[in-house]
C-alpha cells in the first residue's frame, strides 16, 4: 500500500506531477472513487474475476490518493487509518476477539451492530 501512496505523491508533485492529479481535492476526487466502486460491484455481479482484480486495485489506489490528500493537509496518515480501522474491527467483533459467542451469521451481525451502536 505504501507503494501506491508514494505513487499518488509522485502524481501530485508540484514540479514533476500530473496537472490533472494536482488539481484534485477531496470534493473533486469523490467522483473517481464512486465510479471505481461501482465497477467493483459490476465485476462481482458478472463474476468477472479478472476484471475484479483490476477494479479492486483501482479502488485501493483511490483510497491511497485520498490518504495522500489527507497527509498533505496534515489531517492523518496511512498508519493512523490502518490503526483506527484495525481497532474498530476488533471492537466490533467481540465474538472473535473477546468473550462473546456467535454460532450463526445472524448472531454475529447482531453483535456487530450492537457494538457499532456503542461507538
Amino acid at each position: 500500500m505504501q507503494r501506491l501512496i508514494n505513487l499518488a505523491k509522485r502524481l501530485r508533485d508540484p514540479e514533476t506531477g500530473c496537472p490533472w492529479d494536482l488539481k484534485q481535492d477531496f470534493d473533486s476526487y469523490c467522483k473517481c472513487i464512486l465510479e471505481e466502486s461501482q465497477e467493483v460491484v459490476e465485476a462481482i455481479q458478472k463474476k468477472d474475476w479478472k476484471n475484479l482484480k483490476e477494479e479492486l486495485g483501482d479502488v485501493l489506489f483511490n483510497l491511497c490518493f485520498f490518504i495522500n490528500l489527507a497527509e498533505e493537509k496534515g489531517y492523518f496518515n496511512a498508519n493512523e487509518v490502518i490503526q483506527a480501522t484495525e481497532s474498530k474491527m476488533i471492537f466490533r467483533h467481540p465474538h472473535v476477539f473477546g468473550e462473546e459467542k456467535a454460532k450463526t451469521a445472524e448472531e454475529a451481525l447482531a453483535i456487530f451492530n450492537k457494538m457499532k451502536k456503542l461507538e
